[in-house]
């Protein structure tokens, strides 16, 4: 049965935050600081927040420095999801994945579909791995960032829920990297 054993540790993980928008600022980001909020709520570190426009370059450059960064866990990602043409978060993060995790585009949009019914299907949240980190591409919304981060993250982020968390693999994720170097 999922839910949290209490006769596990918190673990904090180090996450940052990646608003792409041409109109935000952080006076104004509200999904954001929805993210923020909710890190620093459940006990976990805010490494880093910035706000990139709608590019792919200037997406993957923030990001990838961020899979490069020690001490940063989690990348979450918030906005360029749509069907505009601005809209590349997925085309700009897509390519840098090891790993895709289609489970989480699909419970996001079964979470999403209870909310806003048949118009989450414009949105194109994704998520993978990269460099032994997680990456999740939100919508720019706050209600897509708290639908994600309380319907999913705050769970698999936690290392006491069960059965099974992203936490507890967390020292694994580089597994096919030391395989390749190993004599």
């Amino acid at each position: 049965m999922a839910g949290i054993d209490e006769q596990r540790p918190f673990i904090p993980v180090g996450i940052a935050v990646l608003t792409v928008s041409d109109t935000r600022t952080l006076e104004n980001d509200k999904s954001g600081d929805t993210l923020a909020a909710r890190i620093a709520e459940a006990g976990h570190k805010l490494m880093d927040r910035a706000i990139v426009p709608d590019d792919k370059a200037a997406i993957a450059a923030q990001v990838n420095a961020w899979t490069e960064t020690d001490g940063i866990d989690v990348v979450i990602t918030t906005g360029g999801t749509g069907f505009t043409g601005r809209d590349v978060t997925p085309e700009a993060l897509e390519p840098l994945f090891e790993k895709r995790m289609d489970g989480f585009s699909e419970v996001f949009h079964r979470i999403s579909y209870d909310k806003i019914g048949t118009s989450t299907i414009q949105s194109r949240a994704t998520a993978g791995v990269a460099k032994s980190t997680f990456i999740f591409v939100l919508p720019g919304s706050p209600g897509a960032c708290k639908d994600a981060w309380d319907g999913i993250l705050k769970a698999q982020l936690d290392y006491r829920h069960m059965p099974c968390n992203f936490v507890e693999i967390m020292p694994r994720l580089d597994e096919h990297l030391r395989r390749g170097t190993a004599k």
